[in-house]
């Protein structure tokens, strides 16, 4: 047998590389990599071009999914970057997650994203892999597979949508999605304007054009030092993004050559500094839940207490719906996330690596100076004084709740009122709109069992609409408290991820229409006004019976799901030992 199919020489590290890693099992090593060879020399290749660093690029690319319409075109270019640094890329499909696209949720596949995500990067050889996603669920679904996987790797965001125009009005997914549907349930606007404003939403392929979950990962993954520098604001049909990417690909060359493996990028120290990002960017409530499922298979738990404080020191400084009023392209002109970096320097820790080889302060140094722009305030004149989102306790959450106070209505969010309890997403529907539901705008909207096991997949049904007959009458908010999630695009006074749900027993499961609910963000209170015995009566009374599959995925997801304070990731996919609390105190 020739040394081509043995080890090199003495010198040659005793961790294997290239096509050598991951090898089949036959038995004999030397006649696998044989084997692989042979059969990959059947698409053209030559041994100078198998011999070089190989680099994984994950293909999310799916018909299903026009976030990440421009999947081929970045791949091509990280294609010629990983070249152009003399590695060999080999691109490869995942799964592909679409949020209006996925029954019953996205959140119900993005576990099984990174699963395969995980298992793909496993059984296949490459020194470094490059995660391209976008929309919502895909970014932190390959974080957390990548996380468990252990190699090195660098994310590559597929970018936002440009904004339409709608009778000179500017417009974009989804902020904008919700505000006008909004008002054509409230009779504001007619159907054939509705239609209109439909073509004129999503003027391009990419993620929501405002601060929703795919732009708060986007901006979440550059604060984690997991993507180049500037990778997180460049629209998706930009050049801009073209440069990422083959940036993004020449990176992952550096990478796999340093070794330069995840767990060295994702501490906690980049995990608080993620937070912070988080905060002052007025970002998506969902960002709780996947940087804590990513934290968890680092073996980071994360205290929201701690992460409540850290908000109040916090200012929003973004100024982008729906907290604000600009849009992601803006965000970029104005220098992207190097601008609100520069702006957060003393909240930061600067010395976290990041996928570059160099600190995150040596790359906010790196960025140059700060130029006149309005969408990024100056940290003593913020749009909101603390962090986008605060969390809540209290009776009816004792595992926390959390509310995105930068879009919320002041005047409700100290508030008492009446509850008017919905079951469940089905008689959601069937009653929101009934012109007999009693009903007030001083009362409190309640919907239970669509947490992680009672939807499942814990969906975005947590922005419940006003109900039809006061939309009409010119009501905007009301309260509104569910055990689900809403998207980042949502605004409202709206109080989400209650814990422990509703379909395993938590006290929301037994909160009855006339019950007296309080809200205080003041006090980061949420409680249910009656006795503990009262509470206990209720549940001995009525007690819940927790959902069950026979077979399949849902089978597993039932078993597993961990609830919202732990990522709503499955158990068995947490990293096995622990590290440390986040943030740290």
């Amino acid at each position: 047998m020739t040394d081509t199919f043995k080890k090199k020489s003495d010198d040659e590290p005793a961790q294997p590389s290239g096509l050598r890693k991951s090898l089949t099992s036959y038995g004999d090593n030397g006649f696998s990599l044989f084997l692989r060879k042979a059969f990959i020399k059947g698409a053209g290749y030559t041994d100078s071009a198998l011999d070089r660093p190989v680099i994984g690029i994950v293909d999310t690319g799916s018909a299903y999914n026009p976030c990440h319409g421009n999947a081929p075109q970045l791949i091509e270019a990280v294609k010629r970057g990983v070249m152009l640094a003399g590695g060999l890329p080999m691109d490869f499909p995942t799964i592909s997650i679409a949020e209006s696209f996925s029954q019953p949720t996205s959140m119900y596949l993005r576990n099984l994203m990174s699963i395969d995500t995980e298992e793909m990067i496993r059984a296949q050889p490459m020194d470094a892999v490059v995660l391209i996603g976008g929309c919502d669920k895909t970014v932190p679904a390959q974080l957390m597979g990548a996380a468990s996987a252990g190699i090195p790797a660098i994310q590559l965001i597929t970018g936002s949508m440009l904004t339409g125009a709608h009778r000179g009005e500017r417009v974009g997914a989804c902020t904008d999605c919700r505000r006008y549907w909004g008002r054509f349930r409230a009779e504001e606007i007619d159907e054939a304007e509705i239609a209109v404003v439909n073509n004129q939403l999503v003027a391009s392929v990419g993620t929501c054009s405002v601060m929703g979950t795919a732009s708060t990962m986007a901006c979440i993954a550059e604060a984690l030092g997991m993507t180049v520098p500037g990778g997180a604001s460049p629209p998706a049909v930009t050049s801009d993004r073209m440069r990422v990417a083959e940036l993004t690909g020449t990176q992952a060359v550096q990478m796999a050559r340093e070794n330069l493996t995840i767990d060295r990028i994702l501490t906690a120290q980049a995990f608080e500094n993620a937070m912070r990002v988080l905060l002052a960017i007025g970002g998506s409530t969902n960002g709780i839940v996947h940087l804590t499922a990513i934290a968890g298979r680092m073996g980071y738990d994360i205290d929201l207490q701690a992460l409540d404080r850290m908000g109040r020191e916090t200012p929003v400084l973004v100024d982008l719906k729906p907290s604000g009023s600009h849009y992601m392209e803006d965000f970029h002109k104005a220098g992207g996330m190097a601008t609100l970096l520069r702006e957060m320097k003393p909240l930061l820790n600067l010395n976290a690596l990041t996928v570059t080889g160099r600190t995150l302060g040596e790359e906010i140094d790196a960025a140059g100076p700060a130029f006149a722009q309005n969408v990024v305030r100056p940290f003593d004149k913020p749009i909101y004084p603390q962090g986008g989102i605060a969390v809540l306790d209290g009776n009816l959450a004792p595992g926390g709740a959390i509310i995105k106070q930068s879009a919320a209505n002041a005047k409700l969010m100290e508030h008492e009122g009446r509850a008017v309890v919905f079951e469940n997403g089905a008689d959601l529907a069937a009653r929101i709109d009934s012109d007999d539901l009693d009903v007030t705008p001083d009362d409190i909207l309640v919907l239970k069992n669509i947490g992680p096991k009672g939807a499942p997949g814990m969906p975005e049904a947590g922005y419940i609409p006003i109900p039809r007959k006061l939309a009409v009458k010119g009501v905007k908010d009301i309260v509104r408290i569910s055990d689900g999630r809403m998207s980042g695009t949502a605004f409202g006074t709206i109080v989400l991820h209650v814990t422990p749900e509703a379909a395993v027993g938590g006290p929301l499961a037994h909160v009855r229409t006339g019950d007296r609910i309080r809200l205080s963000v003041s006090k980061r209170e949420i409680s249910l006004l009656i006795s503990d015995e009262e509470l206990a009566a209720r549940a001995k009374g009525s007690p819940v019976t927790i959902p069950t599959a026979d077979r399949g995925y849902r089978k597993l997801f039932y078993d597993t799901v961990t609830q919202a304070d732990k990522g709503v990731d499955f158990d068995f996919l947490r990293a096995t030992q622990t590290r440390g609390v986040i943030p740290r105190r």
